[in-house]
């Protein structure tokens, strides 16, 4: 039975991404998915031709028992998980701070951060050694958002992002002495869906010219990074805090 990694959010753009690298080194994956269905049975039939072993998975994982669902069907399809990578969220769209209002902070915070809290605790189950698991490791995919502020009016997607940040640090010395390891790793300018809200191709762009390496990140590029993270390339990578920006 291959080692099994559990992808949340993972229905289109990085995550679907790290979701078909996992594959392809060999894991089970289990797709995690809230309302697109459609991406993520896409996903898993294309995981499928090229000989690899999924399941899409239905839950909102922003709350606690969506989060439990997700864990308790991967036992049932794919087996016990061995990598959760926390990549569920949203950008919560662009709102001044004097117009922030609960409703829209409950929403990115349950989706963006309590999401990882969630999943995390549920994975953590199944790896510690002090539960009877063999370890395993968790990334969370943070944003470099978190250390730079991020775009006018994002300060709520900013700081759920620097929260993903400190509870990396935090885990990992939690978590160490039980055989799990926690990174993150926190993407720049990548080439996502995700941007079309702010303006897209155009908005990329005009961020270029101010990428060292003059141009946008490959969601191929993050999850090669995820990936490496994830497996015992990286064994004595733990709490680290990683940028994947282009030196920006």
């Amino acid at each position: 039975m291959s080692k099994v990694l559990v992808v949340t959010g993972s229905s289109r753009g990085i995550g679907a991404a790290i979701a078909l690298l996992g594959a392809k080194e060999g894991y089970g994956v289990a797709v995690n998915y809230r309302s697109d269905r459609d991406g993520a049975e896409a996903l898993v039939r294309n995981i499928a031709r090229q000989g690899g072993r999924a399941a899409a998975v239905c839950a909102d994982v922003s709350t606690s028992a969506g989060a439990a669902k997700l864990f308790a069907e991967v036992d049932e399809t794919l087996g016990s998980v061995s990598v959760l990578v926390n990549n569920a969220g949203i950008s919560g769209s662009r709102c001044a701070i004097d117009a922030i209002d609960e409703d829209r902070l409950q929403r990115i915070f349950e989706t963006n951060v309590f999401s990882a809290f969630f999943c995390s605790r549920e994975a953590v189950r199944r790896m510690s050694r002090t539960s009877g698991g063999e370890g395993g490791s968790i990334v969370n995919i943070s944003s470099a958002a978190a250390r730079h502020g991020g775009m006018p009016e994002l300060a709520h997607y900013a700081s759920t992002k620097a929260a993903l940040d400190g509870m990396t640090i935090a885990l990992a010395k939690e978590l160490g002495p039980q055989g799990v390891r926690v990174n993150s790793l926190r993407p720049g300018v990548i080439v996502t869906e995700m941007h079309d809200e702010f303006g897209g191709a155009k908005l990329i762009e005009s961020i270029a010219p101010t990428i060292p390496m003059q141009r946008p990140g490959t969601v191929d590029e993050v999850a090669e990074a995820v990936l490496w993270l994830a497996s015992e390339r990286s064994s004595y990578v733990h709490g680290a805090v990683i940028d994947i920006t282009g030196g920006r």
